[in-house]
């Protein structure tokens, strides 16, 4: 009994401190991680919570804005700037973006990262962690990220971002950034309550709409690119694993859809190859260079883009 209560208390101490969780827990391959599972969970059922906290059309746009906003946080700082290196910016333009990144409840910068390397590297093979060819679709969309062994962060293959001691404290705690918003989300729709109550909102509705409702429909919008973007669509190059192209998962993440043009060139800035692939992240990108935040925007060459192999 004792020892069950010791390694429960470690798994709640690892949701604050993920080095800590590290330290006290042995790896076990393919098993899930019951604990950390909880608060997973939790945030699905606390989705009912609308029924209690009512309806404004405030609530629903501000949960719009909060999706589109942290879905480019992670589609073009996460996954294009992070793991791919498709653009540049300066160190403390890569501290806001891995920020907005961790808004969005995906744990760390260098633990999104490193394990999205690794997926390139042995895309739809054994050893790729959420391929849905491999380890079938139900755990390559939800099971994989849950279980002890892709836990930690594959310090390996993102060692030029580990020398950055910001990025390395955002990965280590990365619920601050999560209860941060939250308080902050709480914070505004109490103080709107009292200054424009002709909105009709307040903390507890702003928080169910704008953090849960919006961080469980982001989840399973970014969660689509591993699963069902690996069995759904079309494929425009005979890449050596299973991408696609899908339109409607490009809709709904950004430009992520486009996910075999990805995997033909994964170091491009921008996924959609031709103009009728609408991209909205490519499009952010292309404003934030205008600005002058980032630079230096990867491009597909023409050579490599008109490879077209037609297949099913």
């Amino acid at each position: 009994m004792f020892k069950r209560l010791n390694s429960l208390c470690i798994a709640l101490l690892g949701w604050l401190d993920n080095s800590h969780y590290d330290a006290n827990t042995t790896v076990t391959e393919n098993q899930i991680d019951w604990p950390r599972v909880i608060p997973f969970v939790a945030l699905h059922l606390a989705c009912f919570g609308i029924i209690y906290v009512g309806f404004s059309w405030f609530a629903l746009f501000f949960a719009l804005v909060l999706y589109v906003v942290r879905m480019f946080a992670i589609t073009a700082f996460y996954h294009r700037y992070f793991a791919h290196k498709a653009f540049k910016t300066s160190r403390i333009g890569q501290f806001i973006f891995a920020v907005l990144g961790a808004s969005a409840v995906q744990r760390g910068p260098l633990w999104w990262a490193s394990h999205h390397r690794n997926h390139h590297a042995h895309s739809d093979e054994v050893v790729d962690a959420h391929s849905p060819h491999q380890h079938g679709f139900l755990w390559s969309h939800i099971g994989w990220f849950l279980s002890r062994a892709n836990f930690s962060t594959k310090l390996d293959r993102v060692k030029e971002l580990a020398h950055f001691p910001e990025l390395r404290f955002l990965d280590r705690f990365d619920i601050i950034i999560p209860i941060a918003l939250g308080a902050c989300i709480y914070a505004l729709g109490e103080a709107l309550k009292i200054a424009a109550p002709h909105f009709n909102t307040n903390g507890l509705q702003l928080f169910v709409w704008g953090f849960i409702l919006s961080t469980v429909l982001l989840y399973h919008g970014t969660f689509c690119v591993n699963s069902l973007a690996h069995v759904w669509g079309k494929r425009r190059y005979a890449t050596r694993d299973h991408s696609r192209n899908n339109a409607f998962i490009a809709l709904i993440t950004l430009g992520e859809g486009w996910h075999n043009n990805h995997h033909h060139f994964p170091g491009a800035a921008k996924q959609g190859f031709y103009w009728w692939e609408i991209d909205f992240t490519y499009y952010g990108l292309k404003v934030l260079a205008a600005l002058g935040i980032i630079w230096d925007l990867k491009t597909v060459p023409n050579a490599i883009k008109n490879a077209h192999i037609k297949i099913s």
